[in-house]
């Protein structure tokens, strides 16, 4: 007969007193009187396959993820783990139900004996003490504590026991190995070990009135927690709460993690030359960040399959609380899938930055002996009371006997919503912001150099050099890649003739991560030679020294290079701070077409900045070079001629010449004195030179052809005498008396000389000052600036040079405007070139060059650009005068000057010229208050050359300035030819 008998609430049923011969039919299907059932080695339930094969499959992502960032190395010892594991996992599942209690004591005992251990001889790391060494062999206590855990308080809470006493004794059982974990510190493991017992109270149907004040006390303790928390730690929380995943520490771990998330597309990057790199910036990534370097090296597909992984594993275990025969076996397998539920969702949570990182790595994904083989061990219990319960199905208890755990299912249905959003936002998150993750991602790996392009080279109209670089170059050596490379570092020392010893100094002499050093200057042959052997780590880039070969002759016209100023950043946006551009003349004018675009060289770096890698270089594009309208022949005699002039003179004084072609404004020639050398300026710049040059009289710096503007004198009488031919009030024709003197207001305006009465061009020959006093004050201050303005008086000419002066054209509105007054002696004064009247030497070419034409132009020094073949530079079309068809008395009246007048010294020219002689009344001068000019336009028939010269002292126009402009016609005259022929050039568009 068949006796069984219970064992209590939570007991199972047995047979009792059996005899052998019936307990073997029973067991074989034979027993009289009942059907003869088929023998089968397992009975169905028995084993969970799927939930192997899932653990299997985590085991699997997570092997392949040490593969793609750490080698074999690290995956064979994950597999070897795994291994033993899997092995552990069949011998536990062949025990009996019953002996898993003791082992389950037998753990829980074990590791809080480590556990003490670990406080006294356990090894640190981050802070914490956590683990143990034996030997090579090291291993995580807490882990194990895990599954002791979890098979004791199963065994506890689903006893037979009144409620207090379950839970009373889970409490006291948990309180331990929690307080030791919290000593370690190892907070993320006393937060799941809490969670497991949590979680086995409610599994286990401890009554409310137990666990309601147990959370209450809880949250009232929480807040006190924040003080055990090492900085780390308090950091992540920190991170998280302020929501700034840009902060130091986690927050930039919280940064890396969605980089990585971003860059692993749906299938990953294996292909990428760049992968080991990438995942090197990716911190934890074996552990606490396996599954961020999951999904980045093997794609959104593997990370979605760790997902389904998991999410398959806690329902078979939260299915399999429901198969067991007994109330503690459901507790072992329910407890454990809310374990591996809460252990997912953390872990992907802290990769997706929507909780703390809280150092829980995701379920059997991360590199770490200890925690695959627990788990394993674990699932292995689970199936084994699964299969004491499937084989002993005739034997259990009915359903209504014993009470399953609570919300088993409906947790994992809980767990199960929040991994799907988990998942969902990290689609979101590649789809939505992958293409700024993936560019922050190069970025931070990415340091780059500037290959500065070679600047253009400045020539005369005939291609004679007037700046240009220096033939040399600048050996660059990226000291992390070059040391790496012994042989090169042998290779750039026989090249460059730097001992290698020196060599090596210097590469030692700086951090690793410095991404060059210079090693040597050589010749543009060498340069060009160890440039052919691109040797990885070795930069060969031009030196930004200019030279210039003219020096003080052509120095303020071309100006000089340097590095960038805050005012040229704010010119020209987007300059490097160390940018060499053009500062000033020519060079700052054109710096856009003679800087050309600088090329670069960028690296590969680690999370140290440490180069590793040399990507390919971009090119620089060398600047245009520049042709100048300019001939040097001209440009040295206009200089030499000047520079004669000033030396005659008392010392103080300035010069400013210009010859200009007056049909298209083409400058031949523009000379300055006193001038510096600007090559002075390098770079590298010779500050004590500089400053020595800068504190010469005469104001060097300056280029007084366009930007010292002084009184004309009666150079401007060739404007006021057009202005009669625009606004006729006296004729040309009309003989005016004149004498030594004219007075009106009771003002007396003295002539030069006490000259006879003349008409317009006999004063514009013996340049008549009663005859202007005269004509000014018929004309009126109106009609008077009226004309100048339409000469350009008192406004920039618009040559192509920075700094220009528009000098200055009084008016009785603008004088009154400044608070002073405009007296009719003011209009007289004006008729000879004096008053509110400033002009510069090229404005009174400009002036010069439209009463000989008739038509005023745009002085431009640039005629094309280019680097084989030259484009010509645009030109702004003459503006013709309208008065031009009246202005032949005017020139009559500068022919006449040459032929009879004041400028008699042209006569013995080979053409007719015309021309204009000038001394005016200067306070601003320092020779004697007295300015000297001329300016003259030849051939008169036809003029092709306007010259004009200014010169401070004590003489007059004819005297002093007059021989500058002699001597220069004569010289153009002489090559004239030479001097306007050019290379090919190509129209312009």
């Amino acid at each position: 007969m068949l006796t069984l008998y219970h064992g209590g609430p939570g007991g199972s049923w047995r047979p009792d007193r059996l005899s052998r011969r019936r307990r073997r039919a029973l067991s074989s299907g034979r027993r009289r009187g009942l059907p003869r059932w088929r023998s089968f080695r397992l009975a169905p339930g028995a084993f969970d396959l799927l939930a192997v094969l899932a653990m299997l499959v985590l085991i699997g992502l997570g092997v392949l993820n040490l593969y793609a960032i750490g080698g074999r190395s690290l995956a064979a010892h994950q597999l070897a783990i795994a291994a033993a594991g899997l092995l552990a996992l069949l011998l536990v599942w062949r025990l009996r139900a019953s002996v898993l209690v003791y082992l389950g004591w037998a753990c829980y005992g074990v590791a809080v004996l480590f556990l003490c251990a670990v406080l006294v001889i356990g090894t640190e790391a981050n802070g914490a003490q956590r683990w143990l060494a034996v030997g090579a062999f090291t291993f995580q206590p807490s882990e194990l504590v895990k599954l002791g855990l979890l098979i004791v308080l199963a065994s506890v809470v689903g006893s037979s026991r009144p409620a207090w006493q379950r839970f009373t004794f889970a409490i006291v059982l948990a309180v331990v190995p929690i307080g030791l974990t919290v000593l370690e510190p190892d907070l993320s493991t006393a937060t799941l070990l809490v969670a497991i017992t949590v979680a086995m109270l409610i599994l286990g149907r401890v009554p409310a009135r137990f666990l309601v004040p147990l959370f209450g006390g809880a949250a009232v303790v929480a807040p006190l927690a924040i003080g055990l928390l090492r900085p780390y730690q308090l950091e992540r929380l920190t991170t998280f709460v302020s929501a700034n995943p840009q902060n130091a520490g986690p927050g930039w771990a919280v940064l890396q993690a969605h980089i990585a998330l971003a860059s692993g597309g749906w299938l990953g990057q294996l292909g990428n030359p760049q992968r080991q790199l990438l995942a090197q910036y990716l911190p934890d990534r074996e552990t606490d960040l396996a599954l961020s370097s999951l999904t980045e090296q093997w794609g959104l597909a593997a990370g979605a399959l760790a997902v389904l992984a998991a999410l398959v594993l806690v329902w078979r275990l939260a299915l399999a609380a429901r198969v067991p025969r007994s109330r503690a076996g459901g507790l072992v397998a329910a407890g454990f899938a809310m374990l591996l539920g809460v252990e997912a969702v953390v872990s992907l949570g802290g990769n997706l930055g929507l909780l703390p990182v809280a150092g829980v790595p995701f379920p059997m994904t991360s590199y770490g002996g200890t925690a695959v083989a627990v788990h394993l061990v674990a699932l292995g219990v689970v199936l084994s009371v699964r299969r004491d319960g499937a084989r002993r199905r005739l034997w259990s208890a009915p359903a209504w006997r014993y009470a399953r755990p609570r919300l088993a299912r409906f947790a994992a249905l809980g767990l199960t919503g929040v991994l799907l959003l988990f998942t969902v936002y990290a689609w979101n998150l590649q789809e939505k912001q992958g293409d700024s993750l993936r560019l922050a991602g190069q970025v931070q790996m990415t340091r780059c150099l500037t290959l500065p392009a070679a600047r253009g080279t400045i020539t005369d109209r005939h291609g004679a050099p007037l700046g240009t670089g220096v033939d040399a170059d600048t050996v660059l050596a990226v000291p992390a890649l070059l040391r790496a490379h012994s042989d090169d570092v042998q290779r750039v020392s026989h090249l460059t003739g730097v001992a290698p010893d020196t060599l090596r100094a210097a590469l030692d002499a700086v951090p690793a991560t410095t991404l060059s050093v210079p090693v040597a200057d050589v010749a543009r042959a060498v340069g060009d030679q160890i440039a052919s052997v691109n040797l990885p780590g070795v930069l060969v880039t031009p030196k930004p020294t200019r030279r210039y070969p003219e020096g003080a002759s052509l120095a303020p016209l071309l100006g000089f290079a340097g590095i960038a100023t805050p005012e040229d950043l704010k010119r020209w946006p987007g300059l490097r701070a160390d940018e060499i551009v053009g500062r000033s003349g020519i060079e700052q004018a054109y710096d856009a077409v003679l800087r050309g675009v600088d090329g670069q060289q960028c690296f590969d770096v680690n999370p140290a900045g440490v180069p590793v890698a040399q990507r390919p270089a971009r090119p620089a594009i060398p600047g245009a070079n520049l042709a100048l309208s300019l001939d040097l022949g001209l440009q040295r005699q206009l200089t030499g001629a000047l520079g004669t002039a000033l030396a005659a003179e008392p010392a103080g004084g300035i010069g400013g010449a210009v010859m200009m072609d007056p049909r298209t404004g083409a400058v031949l020639a523009m000379a300055s004195l006193p001038s510096y050398d600007d090559n002075l300026y390098g770079p590298p710049v010779d500050s004590t030179a500089l400053r020595t040059a800068e504190q010469l009289p005469g104001r060097p710096m300056l280029e007084h052809a366009t930007q010292t503007a002084a009184p004309p004198g009666s150079t401007f009488k060739l404007v006021v005498a057009s202005a009669d031919m625009a606004h006729p009030v006296l004729g040309p024709a009309t003989v005016v008396p004149t004498g030594a003197s004219f007075t009106l207001g009771g003002h007396t305006f003295n002539n030069w000389s006490n000259l006879p009465p003349q008409n317009l061009v006999q004063a514009i020959a013996w340049s008549n000052d009663v005859y202007f006093y005269k004509l000014a004050n018929s004309l009126g201050a109106e009609a008077l600036t009226g004309t100048a303005a339409q000469f350009g008086v008192g406004a920039p000419t618009g040559i192509d040079l920075p700094g220009e002066s528009g000098g200055y054209l009084g008016t009785p509105q603008t004088v009154q405007q400044v608070g002073q007054t405009w007296y009719a002696g003011s209009t007289v004064i004006l008729g000879i070139g004096q008053g509110y009247l400033t002009v510069t030497p090229l404005q009174d070419a400009r002036w010069t060059a439209a009463v000989a034409t008739g038509k005023l132009v745009t002085p431009q020094l640039g005629l094309a650009t280019g680097t084989g073949t030259y484009t010509a530079l645009p030109v702004q079309a003459p503006v013709p005068l309208p008065f031009a068809g009246a202005l032949d008395p005017v020139r009559a009246g500068m022919r006449a000057a040459v032929t009879s007048g004041t400028a008699a010294r042209l006569n013995a020219l080979p053409v007719p010229v015309g021309a204009k002689t000038g001394t005016a009344e200067d306070s601003s001068s320092a020779n004697g208050g007295l300015d000297d000019w001329m300016t003259a336009a030849a051939p008169m028939t036809a003029p092709s050359i306007v010259a004009t010269a200014m010169v401070q002292g004590p003489g007059e126009g004819a005297t002093s300035a007059g021989p500058v402009v002699q001597q220069v016609l004569a010289y153009y005259f002489a090559h004239e030819r030479d001097i306007l022929a050019t290379p090919p050039i190509q129209p312009g568009r």
